[in-house]
């Protein structure tokens, strides 16, 4: 991974001289490689304190990483912002420096992976910043589609949709032909990142994952390498993830699967691959439902049709006080008392239909 990470004030550039001292303090005779989100201040801190490093002696090749595909093409000279997939950019020019390559030959793998990742971002809230009055631009039941990780505002604000709706807008808008932001095609391999941006729990980080993974395969005819889950480029405490997809080869891979004593880099040497889908056959039930064990009699008796209407009644009441039986349970256990029963309910009604 890095040697060294020079960090700023918060959602800040760092000076040069801390740039400087940085490059000064890691930088052997190899040379340093400085791999730089383009943002306007990252790119002129870097860049200035890059240029003294050269004057004082040093080796210094610098690579810039704009990987944001919620934007439209470039209009002016900014350009796209740097996201998650700069964390993928690290590992792969890490592992070609730790492989002993020359700094032209990092730097080279390092732009060509940047050239090959594309990222976008959804957020449900916006971060805090110490000290200031959190913004109110997104409303109840808003959230908010392309986004930065410094608090931008995103591309657009839309309203709560469901993750599945969420995960096919992003990833349609990262491998958009339109844009052509990322060369990926059908039938190309491909890495996927799917990031935290700071408060969302790993059970829906995965939730999402799940969700990215079929949809890469069936939708869009891409064979998926590597899925890595997790907060690698958090925004402070935004709800909201970022999905990242790189296409990949063999020599992606190799720079991906290489050790690392990094303590957030998620798998071990053998890299992090999608679980193989293996058929597995049912056990045969030991109760056999057939249409004769669920049919009705053509006519009930008094007593039939009493005890029909006591087993509705007491289902649609149980259906009626799910909320209460779960937040009764809360106080004493784990408050899924009434989702169960609510379940057994449904599925009793269901029956009776039959």
């Amino acid at each position: 991974m890095l040697t060294a990470a020079i960090c700023g004030d918060i959602f800040a550039s760092p000076p040069v001289d801390s740039i400087l001292a940085g490059i000064r303090a890691v930088t052997g005779p190899m040379g340093c490689l400085l791999i730089v989100t383009n943002y306007t201040g990252d790119r002129l801190y870097f860049g200035l304190a890059a240029e003294q490093a050269k004057s004082e002696g040093y080796k210094v090749e610098t690579v810039i990483v704009g990987d944001d595909c919620a934007l439209p093409p470039r209009r002016g000279i900014v350009g796209r912002r740097g996201l998650a997939g700069t964390i993928l950019v690290n590992k792969i020019a890490g592992a070609a420096a730790e492989a002993g390559l020359p700094l032209s030959d990092v730097a080279a793998e390092a732009k060509r992976a940047s050239e090959l990742v594309g990222t976008m971002g959804v957020a449900l809230s916006v971060c805090t910043l110490p000290g200031q009055v959190t913004s109110d631009r997104l409303g109840p039941g808003k959230m908010e589609l392309g986004l930065g990780i410094h608090g931008e505002p995103g591309a657009a604000v839309a309203d709560f949709q469901p993750v599945d709706i969420i995960v096919s807008h992003v990833l349609k808008e990262i491998l958009s032909t339109e844009t052509g932001y990322v060369p990926i095609k059908r039938g190309n391999r491909v890495v996927v990142m799917v990031n935290g941006l700071g408060a969302t729990p790993m059970m829906e980080l995965m939730i999402t994952c799940g969700k990215v993974v079929p949809r890469l395969q069936l939708e869009h005819g891409l064979a998926v390498d590597r899925v890595y889950t997790g907060s690698f480029m958090t925004s402070l405490d935004m709800s909201g993830f970022s999905i990242t997809v790189m296409k990949s080869d063999q020599a992606i891979l190799q720079r991906l699967d290489a050790p690392t004593k990094a303590p957030h880099w998620p798998v071990a040497v053998d890299g992090n691959r999608p679980p193989a889908k293996i058929p597995i056959p049912m056990p045969a039930s030991r109760v056999t439902k057939s249409d004769e064990s669920l049919s009705r009699p053509t006519q009930l008796t008094p007593e039939g049709h009493i005890l029909e209407v006591a087993i509705e009644a007491a289902a649609n009441a149980i259906i009626n006080i799910k909320d209460d039986l779960n937040e009764w349970d809360g106080k004493v256990g784990d408050g899924d008392c009434g989702s169960t029963m609510h379940k057994g309910a449904m599925a009793v009604l269901e029956d009776m239909k039959k």
